[in-house]
């Protein structure tokens, strides 16, 4: 899901943009990233991907970084049902919860910890929502938001959801780093989550203190600081900035205080990718058959749902 898009009837990835196979950057560079600050009435999105800098980071071509944010009793989050092509969604939660619903009929509550991994193939609608126990109660919310680009012989499989416990997911710690495989494969473990690319997706917490050494097994990859500074390599990397790292080289990661870091990454992508709101495609023609069919509404509605997101009209 993109945050800015499905909090309101607009949105800002409107445009087709092509996703560059490729980075670049020399190889014995980091690019560093700021994100765009998105104010959706009671809490802030961080839109790190895409940028001019970088369109994507191995398969994932889109990152949003939301809060954290403080619900106070009877409010909440209502992203109402919207569809996707061509891409997984990847939600992961530092705190809150939200529930899923999708027209494949899974109706999911994700917490802190757990992953939900949505692929939409051809085509899928969901909608979340602040669950109603959290909504009387007031929740905090912190997440991140990923989406990975299907490879090409993908973009057209059948949909489907998938929900993983915090618990089933390897978890380990090293030198005061806390470390929780989201996704993929990294440091000698695979995750349970099914992709359908090489890639990897780690949530990290050091303590004070604490350093690490991302290996260079995959080809591209890249350190965000979610909510203190870290330093990347003796770069000093700000909250909220991406560090997008060459490739074949170890680098170290080192946090002077409390952090929590996610690593991402993978193979790069096998050609270029167009965004147009929630569609991701090789294609354009894909993209516009997509547009026609949301305004037309034939994709399956959600059960329990009454409402949707318009189609943009630009």
């Amino acid at each position: 899901m993109s945050w800015s898009c499905k909090y309101g009837d607009g949105g800002e990835i409107i445009q087709s943009v092509p996703v560059r196979s490729r980075y670049h950057n020399p190889m014995d560079t980091i690019t560093v990233i700021d994100p765009k600050v998105h104010d959706l009435g009671g809490f802030s999105v961080r839109r790190v991907l895409p940028q001019l800098q970088a369109r994507r980071v191995g398969p994932f071509v889109f990152f949003d970084h939301m809060g954290p944010a403080r619900f106070g009793p009877g409010k909440g989050m209502d992203v109402r049902p919207h569809p996707h092509i061509g891409l997984a969604t990847v939600t992961y939660l530092f705190e809150g919860a939200i529930e899923h619903r999708d027209n494949l009929g899974n109706v999911q509550v994700i917490r802190a910890g757990d992953v939900n991994w949505m692929t939409a193939g051809r085509g899928i609608v969901h909608s979340e929502r602040t669950p109603a126990a959290e909504r009387a109660a007031g929740q905090s919310m912190h997440g991140i938001q990923t989406w990975v680009a299907l490879p090409k012989d993908a973009e057209e499989v059948a949909p489907e959801f998938h929900h993983h416990a915090a618990a089933t997911l390897p978890a380990w710690e090293s030198n005061g780093v806390r470390l929780r495989l989201v996704a993929g494969e990294a440091f000698g473990r695979r995750s349970p989550v099914h992709t359908f690319s090489r890639l990897f997706y780690v949530a990290a917490e050091f303590s004070a203190g604490a350093a690490m050494v991302v290996p260079a097994e995959h080809i591209d990859r890249a350190v965000y600081a979610t909510d203190s500074p870290i330093t990347v390599a003796g770069i000093e990397l700000a909250v909220a900035q991406m560090a997008v790292l060459p490739a074949g080289m170890d680098v170290e990661i080192r946090a002077d205080g409390p952090a929590r870091v996610i690593l991402c990454g993978g193979d790069p992508l096998d050609g270029d990718r167009h965004l147009w709101w929630n569609f991701v495609s090789s294609s354009r023609e894909r993209i516009e058959k997509a547009k026609a069919d949301w305004a037309a509404m034939r994709y399956p509605p959600v059960i329990g749902e009454t409402e949707f997101i318009p189609l943009p009209n630009r």
